[in-house]
């Protein structure tokens, strides 16, 4: 757990969540929809991208977006074992059971993917803003 609280004093939340707020999030995989190239793949929540930004892998930083008016509640560092990258996953709006949702998903086979789970404030916070 303490790795997770140093990863997290070292992000620039507020700076992120400017940029969320000014640009949006362009949604390209919406609840439901599988994924364009592993069509088994479902996304439970929906899924897309901070325009203007470059992420790790060359392409626009990933949102996951969820459906409560929370802000950035935290990050997934993820490592995609298919393609040898790493990167962070912004969790946009969350609920705590979005959280879990964009965390299960990202984690069902750590043999292709697996992500780290960084969170702005403790998980118990985000469930009382929540209810």
């Amino acid at each position: 757990m303490r790795y997770r609280t140093l990863i997290a004093e070292h992000v620039h939340w507020a700076g992120w969540e400017a940029l969320l707020r000014e640009r949006g999030v362009t949604i390209d995989r919406p609840y439901g929809s599988a994924h364009p190239d592993f069509p088994e793949i479902v996304y439970p929540i929906d899924y897309g991208y901070l325009p203007g930004t470059v992420g790790t892998d060359g392409h626009a930083v990933d949102v996951f977006v969820g459906g409560a008016d929370t802000g950035l509640v935290g990050l997934l560092l993820t490592t995609d074992h298919r393609r040898g990258d790493r990167e962070a996953k912004l969790l946009w709006n969350c609920t705590p059971e979005d959280v879990y949702l964009a965390h299960g998903f990202v984690n069902f086979d750590r043999s292709l993917m697996e992500g780290l789970l960084v969170l702005r404030a403790p998980m118990a916070d985000l469930w009382q803003r929540s209810t």
